[in-house]
């Protein structure tokens, strides 16, 4: 028989798990399954499937959740490109400029999310920098505010100290004798990279890419500044069906869906890179 003491230590972290998380998402399913009517409002005891049916027949839904799905999948695939080669410069750097560079890496996440966007906006309108400077090249205006690519392009800018810091982390664990051991057999810089560097750290880039795809798929805030009111993402829509269409219901189904479609593209996600990590190290 068990002993009961590893569980009685864990309960107060339990039962604070269960009220703050689990709680709330069972009483939001509850709410999706609600019956709602815009001139009484949300039917208690009367219970439905109309949200989800009207979801999963809705082009327009669909098509959000397309967006979503494929901003975040973006934001994604430009962070790994871009923070999986920083954290390995960051690696090899000594001090004092590995310390300044980290500084650096991690600034972005010292301001506010709300600012960040507010700077991006600012830098991205019409009459901002980068239409000025290709004004001034003779290239014309580009319109770069309230589209997905303000948005991906911000969304990079927030997310990526979520992908450097877990390959930084795992490039720590990695012995530089091994590096110098298939130097000295005459591979080249790419293979060094490609056999032995890339395999150790796909547990970094996996956690990385998870955080960064969750995160941007469920972000509320650059969408709402920088796609504007008819660049939908599936965060928007919910704060939209609970604030300005009332219909609470119809908001938690969404919700509840994005959730659930973000499990599956995740630990489907998971799986595969899991599935070659351990064939490539055998």
């Amino acid at each position: 028989m068990k002993k009961p003491i590893p569980w009685l230590l864990s309960a107060p972290a339990l039962c604070l798990f269960a009220t703050l998380l689990i709680t709330p998402l069972l009483l939001t399913a509850v709410l999706s399954f609600n019956g709602f009517d815009y001139a009484t409002g949300v039917k208690e005891g009367e219970y439905t499937l109309a949200q989800y049916t009207h979801l999963f027949s809705d082009s327009y839904y669909l098509g959000i959740f397309w967006r979503t799905f494929w901003v975040a999948g973006l934001t994604t695939l430009i962070c790994m490109l871009v923070g999986a080669p920083q954290a390995y410069v960051l690696s090899r750097m000594g001090s004092p400029w590995r310390s300044i560079l980290l500084l650096v890496v991690l600034a972005p996440l010292l301001v506010s999310v709300v600012v960040r966007a507010f700077g991006w906006s600012m830098l991205l309108g019409p009459e901002g920098l980068i239409n000025q400077a290709l004004m001034a090249l003779g290239l014309g205006r580009v319109k770069l505010l309230y589209t997905e690519a303000a948005v991906v392009i911000a969304l990079v800018h927030v997310m990526l100290p979520f992908m450097v810091i877990p390959v930084w982390t795992s490039l720590q664990k990695l012995d530089p004798s091994v590096e110098h051991a298939a130097a000295s057999l005459q591979a080249s810089p790419f293979t060094i990279v490609r056999r032995i560097v890339l395999p150790q750290v796909m547990p970094g880039i996996l956690s990385g890419s998870l955080i960064v795809f969750g995160l941007s798929a469920s972000s509320f805030a650059i969408p709402g500044l920088l796609g504007g009111r008819r660049l939908k993402m599936v965060a928007t829509i919910v704060y939209d069906e609970y604030l300005h269409e009332l219909n609470w219901p119809q908001g938690a189904a969404v919700a509840l869906t994005l959730l659930v479609a973000n499990l599956i593209v995740m630990l489907s996600y998971n799986r595969l890179v899991e599935r070659r990590y351990q064939k490539a190290l055998g």
